[in-house]
């Protein structure tokens, strides 16, 4: 009489990605048009990425047509740093600032 073992399964490793990412509160300064474009001159946003890009996305998502036209010719001050860099990390506090005229 002969007996047939049954194939044995080969043991598998799965790994599970377990990174939470925690949001970032920042809080947005908006002045003359930016303000006008957002109906507020302040507000706290939290957000999932902490970047200026993310930043830009939320507000053109909040705001739309208006505030893109300020953010096209405007800029951001971060951490007393003028910035247009949408990889640019951002801090608990940002500034939109609307294009200026003169010098």
């Amino acid at each position: 009489m002969s007996v047939e073992a049954e194939p044995v399964a080969e043991s598998t490793t799965v790994r599970v990605s377990t990174t939470v990412r925690e949001s970032t509160t920042v809080r947005v300064r908006y002045f003359a048009a930016a303000a006008e474009a957002a109906g507020c001159e302040e507000e706290t946003l939290k957000l999932d990425d902490a970047t200026l890009g993310a930043l830009r996305a939320e507000l053109e998502s909040r705001y739309g047509a208006p505030m893109q036209r300020v953010m096209r010719s405007g800029s951001f001050l971060v951490d007393t740093v003028v910035s247009r860099d949408p990889a640019r990390a951002i801090s608990a506090t940002v500034d939109v600032l609307p294009p200026f005229a003169g010098g």
